[in-house]
């Protein structure tokens, strides 16, 4: 075993989805270098092939405080400490906790204890890369684990991300003990999207037990869903075609993609002639009261005023 450094580290390390090929070569150096890896039992499990001659923690899956006290205790007695995780470890992962125990045990940045985050690959990607290209326009990430967040507040972001018309990356869609979040979850996109709005389910990106299904929104509570699952549901413009889920990011709206030329009105590299300016120009020519156009437009009042009362620019 590696003898322990004077100076404690704890290295966090987001080790991707699971495939040692996934990993980057600054996550396997950080456990290369280690003497004591922790972490949850499965994904211990995951990159076994990097732990001879290294003191093994192991730790349950709602254990995540006790993973960060025990990186703590640790390192406090000088030992190189990876503390592992899937994905990326500031996205869901151990970066949070960590710091939040470090923090209340008085430590600092400038103190003995040398503490860095090694991002990986989170879920939404790896996902993502396994249905084509669903996330290449504006998304986001929502977790449906109540264990730690009240539901109302889980909800009301589902209904702000599904009014906004992002795509999203569902995380802990479903265990054992969570069967409805799912369903609730459905229900309120269905207010908002077609029922036909293209959904993914991946569960284990690039691990053996890897499984790909594609459905439409509608069908998504009937889907195989479990704890190891991510979910991506398009936005107004995804759609499949050959079993791929793809999102357009708006280029064949400014150019045509046959010869690459701006369509008329457009400019390369120029903000699209609906983009701020040009939306505002038309706003200042229209005749209707700032009430109006928020609820046209779905922004806020005070928002309309605010751009009305800019200063014209020349």
């Amino acid at each position: 075993m590696t003898t322990p450094c004077s100076t404690g580290r704890i290295s966090l390390v987001g080790i991707g989805p699971g495939s040692l090929d996934h990993m980057t070569p600054a996550a396997r150096l950080a456990i290369v270098e280690a003497d004591t890896v922790i972490g949850y039992a499965t994904y211990i499990k995951l990159i076994e092939p990097l732990l001879d001659g290294k003191a093994v923690i192991r730790k349950a899956m709602t254990e995540e405080i006790e993973r960060a006290l025990e990186a703590l205790d640790q390192a406090r007695q000088g030992r190189r400490v990876a503390l592992v995780c899937s994905g990326d470890a500031g996205v869901y992962g151990m970066a949070g906790p960590t710091y939040e125990v470090l923090f209340e045990a008085g430590w600092t940045p400038s103190s003995n204890i040398e503490v860095e985050v090694i991002p990986g690959a989170s879920a939404l990607n790896s996902c993502a890369a396994r249905v084509g290209a669903p996330l290449t326009h504006d998304f986001c990430a929502i977790s449906l684990s109540d264990l730690l967040t009240p539901w109302p507040v889980i909800a009301r972001r589902l209904h702000a991300a599904a009014v906004a018309d992002f795509v999203v990356a569902l995380y802990n869609p479903k265990s054992g003990r969570r069967g409805e979040q799912i369903v609730h979850a459905q229900a309120i996109f269905l207010a908002h999207r077609d029922p036909q709005t293209p959904v993914a389910i991946v569960k284990s990106a690039y691990r053996a037990k890897q499984r790909v299904e594609l459905a439409a929104l509608a069908d998504l509570a009937e889907c195989e869903i479990g704890m190891s699952s991510t979910v991506l549901i398009g936005n107004s413009h995804t759609f499949v075609r050959d079993g791929l889920m793809v999102t357009p990011r708006g280029y064949a709206d400014k150019y045509d993609v046959t010869s690459g030329e701006p369509r008329e009105g457009e400019r390369r590299g120029r903000s699209l002639s609906t983009g701020l300016v040009g939306w505002r120009a038309a706003l200042r020519e229209d005749t209707a009261t700032p009430e109006v156009l928020a609820a046209r437009f779905g922004l806020p009042e005070a928002y309309l005023r605010y751009v009305l009362s800019e200063p014209t620019t020349v």
